[in-house]
């Protein structure tokens, strides 16, 4: 399979993907990594072009496309060596707003992020204590006559710096209020313009994820911005992971064949001993592995868009997707480096930027050994281990 085949039909769209990144070479990235700095350029480009509206529906100003496309969007990304960590979120995220959000929410919101007026990048999850047991999570969304006053702290909120609206997941009422941990959270959307209280604090990270923690010391949300029915959003949450799941692994599918390709060129054009390297088969060999690797999780991948666009509930598909990319695209850096050597470690290649940034999808947005209970449980149906 090459790249161009696993979501058919969408040639045009990775070529002007293609053309987009051209103008975003290594030496934009490595000086953002310097800086740890925001690649506001780079998404303002996509926004323009429509990439980040892909799949907004065309009355609200969007193209209407189906999740294929948005993959193949994200895919080419990475293939052409940049980071559409930056941006990713908005594909998924507003999937919340537009399945659960009222007609008066979707009407007011969607075609301002179709336009990039308004920018919804950051969906507030998880919590220091809480961790991947969202059930668990403490915040609190008091209600109080029209508004929500929020008290609490999430944490790995990537992107609250430079998003103007939040999806937060807060508990409205007790854990124990319903016959499940999970009753009682709510997604209510924050308009981060506009809201006293609210301090965000950025976290270092081995990579430039623009990731940061956040507290909200009475922060107040209109009524009006609840999503869906209270005490519902964990079902809210769940329905959009799916998507989530996929896109996150059609960007290391495209990380892989970045990595590949970097090596395959390197390993033809070195010459050690009066011959190329790429001859020797212990050379070969790690390179056509991670190749096989990465396109058998292609299929995998492109195998959950298509049940998500024919309207089905693709879980064990999504997740064995983005586990089997996550995979690839990791196995395929650690041979990137291999193949280069002592180079694959100097910042003007670029693999090393890029080998941290992969490294990522083997803990988020989540572990592989989330993963692998939830195909023990709900696919081979062993007991639940947690």
């Amino acid at each position: 399979m090459s790249e161009d085949d696993d979501f058919s039909g969408h040639g045009e769209i990775r070529d002007a993907v293609r053309d987009l990144c051209s103008g975003f070479d290594d030496s934009y990235w490595l000086d953002l990594d310097r800086r740890s700095a925001y690649p506001g350029d780079f998404v303002g480009a996509l926004t323009e072009a429509g990439f980040l509206a892909a799949l907004i529906p065309e009355a609200y100003g969007g193209s209407g496309l189906p999740l294929s496309a948005a993959a193949a969007i994200m895919e080419e990304i990475q293939l052409s060596g940049c980071n559409g960590a930056a941006c990713h979120a908005q594909m998924y995220i507003m999937g919340v707003l537009l399945r659960h959000g009222s007609d008066e929410q979707k009407s007011r919101y969607l075609p301002k992020i179709a336009s990039g007026e308004l920018r919804l990048q950051a969906f507030a999850v998880t919590e220091p204590e809480s961790g991947t047991d969202t059930a668990s999570i403490r915040t609190t969304a008091k209600r109080d006559g029209d508004r929500y006053v929020i008290q609490g702290q999430k944490i790995w909120t990537s992107r609250a710096e430079h998003s103007d609206l939040m999806l937060l997941l807060a508990r409205t009422s007790p854990m124990d209020s319903g016959p499940k941990r999970t009753d009682g959270l709510s997604v209510l959307l924050l308009d981060m313009r506009e809201a006293p209280g609210l301090t965000i604090r950025p976290i270092r990270t081995m990579m430039n994820h623009a990731t940061t923690e956040v507290f909200f010391d009475g922060v107040e949300i209109p009524a009006g911005n609840l999503i869906g029915e209270e005490g519902k959003g964990f079902r809210y949450l769940l329905s959009g992971l799916n998507a989530e799941r996929i896109l996150i692994g059609a960007e290391c599918i495209g990380d892989a064949r970045w990595f590949i390709a970097k090596a395959v060129a390197y390993a033809n054009q070195r010459v050690v001993f009066g011959r190329p390297i790429g001859q020797n088969q212990g050379i070969q060999f790690p390179i056509a592995r991670a190749y096989a690797e990465t396109e058998a999780a292609a299929l995998m991948v492109a195998k959950a868009a298509r049940l998500f666009d024919a309207g089905e509930t693709p879980g064990a598909e999504a997740n064995m997707a983005k586990m089997l990319a996550a995979d690839a695209s990791w196995h395929a850096a650690d041979m990137c480096v291999q193949t280069h050597g002592g180079f694959g470690f100097a910042e003007e290649y670029g693999i090393e930027r890029k080998f941290r940034e992969t490294r990522l999808y083997q803990v988020a947005p989540i572990s592989t050994n989330l993963i692998l209970t939830y195909i023990a449980e709900h696919v081979l149906g062993l007991p639940r281990s947690y």
